[in-house]
């Protein structure tokens, strides 16, 4: 068993079976052992998972592309000095940052100079890493920490941040809705899935307003840790824009029949795992050395961030923002070597089945009525 797993097991020891959310958060995010609290990257050739990120530099071209006519809708079209937040949570060791600013110190100087950026990272290592990572942008650094900042005028972004936030398991049995609890076996010392009651009022609130309804046999996650964040975040927001990118369906497919067994999956060495083996559910097996995801509730996503006074402006395919954005274009105007290496990456972020299709992205804005940005031109697309 891993460090962190006994830490876990000890803990259950003291406190009784563990709501998977509480399990997930310790084993995600514990500050010493946690999976992404540790320096080692977590993502790319060499990691557990591709993103975005780590096809080459062309989707932090595109986010500065938008970033920078967000900046200019907020200064009624004019080029003006007027200071833009750019926030990026779950900003890691800043690789996408540095991508984007890179983009604009090269494309768009006056965006880039008018622009402070606030890293929100969780992982006390990662934010230790950031002022290398970005280089000779690290002067524009204005905060680094866990949390969102307040005040933000300007625009709130996250790459694949509320897909990792500690999910509840739930259960439709023939006796009414449990919950997934993970305990320790007492006959093997592992850790076991076993049924419970729902764990407290902000899971039986969550079902309630979300209108979840299952059929027996079939399981869920939902995830309020990730409506709270989209509360945080919304609520720092003075005037601008909020812009998350992720896996995830509306509700009407997430909770069917389509999704019967649930979406909760670890990846380990670019493998994906959703099924037990040897009777021990993978997201159960090496707490701390793997990732565990699942997909985010678009609708509730949707309507908590209307509840809190933004306006909708896009929730589309990735495949349909980049596109909006210029993809083919700045692709087509490469050549040699880098153009390949850019076209292939390209292929990646837009083919339909990968990454331009299972995430999505959602656009809101505050403050800024309804402009037309660029990213948002094809406003409703979803596959």
């Amino acid at each position: 068993m891993t460090r962190l797993g006994e830490v876990i097991r000890q803990r259950i020891r003291r406190q009784g079976p563990l709501p998977f959310a509480a399990y997930a958060e310790c084993a995600l995010y514990h500050p010493d052992l946690g999976y992404y609290a540790r320096a080692d990257r977590r993502s790319g050739r060499d990691g557990d998972f591709f993103t975005s990120v780590d096809l080459g530099p062309l989707f932090g071209e595109l986010l500065a592309a938008q970033f920078a006519e967000m900046w200019r809708r907020l200064r009624g079209g004019g080029l003006g000095e007027g200071r833009f937040a750019l926030v990026e949570a779950a900003a890691g060791s800043g690789r996408l940052a540095r991508d984007v600013l890179d983009a604009a110190a090269r494309h768009d100087p006056a965006f880039y100079e008018a622009t402070d950026l606030h890293l929100v990272e969780r992982s006390r290592t990662a934010r230790g890493a950031q002022p290398d990572t970005l280089g000779p942008h690290a002067a524009r650094i204005a905060s680094s920490g866990p949390d969102v900042p307040g005040d933000v005028t300007g625009v709130v972004f996250a790459n694949e941040l509320l897909d990792a936030l500690p999910p509840h398991v739930l259960a439709m049995t023939d006796a009414g809705l449990r919950e997934v609890y993970v305990d320790v076996d007492r006959a093997g010392g592992g850790f076991v899935e076993r049924l419970g009651p729902l764990s407290g009022a902000a899971v039986r609130e969550h079902v309630s307003v979300c209108g979840i309804r299952l059929e027996p046999g079939w399981r869920a996650e939902i995830c309020p840790a990730a409506l709270a964040w989209v509360r945080r975040a919304a609520r720092a927001l003075k005037r601008g824009f909020l812009a998350l990118i992720d896996y995830g369906h509306e509700a009407e497919e997430l909770y069917s029949a389509t999704h019967a067994a649930g979406t909760l999956t670890t990846y380990r060495r670019h493998r994906v795992r959703n099924e037990p083996a040897g009777g021990t559910p993978p997201w159960l097996a090496e707490p701390g050395e793997r990732d565990i995801t699942a997909h985010v509730d678009l609708t509730a996503v949707r309507r908590t961030a209307e509840g809190e006074g933004l306006r909708t402006l896009g929730v589309l395919d990735q495949t349909y923002f980049l596109l909006g954005l210029g993809a083919l274009d700045r692709v087509a105007a490469d050549e040699g070597v880098n153009g390949l290496r850019r076209r292939l990456a390209h292929k990646s972020l837009l083919v339909p089945g990968g990454l331009g299709s299972t995430h999505k992205v959602l656009i809101f804005g505050k403050g800024v009525g309804r402009p037309r940005l660029s990213g948002c031109a094809h406003a409703e697309r979803l596959t």
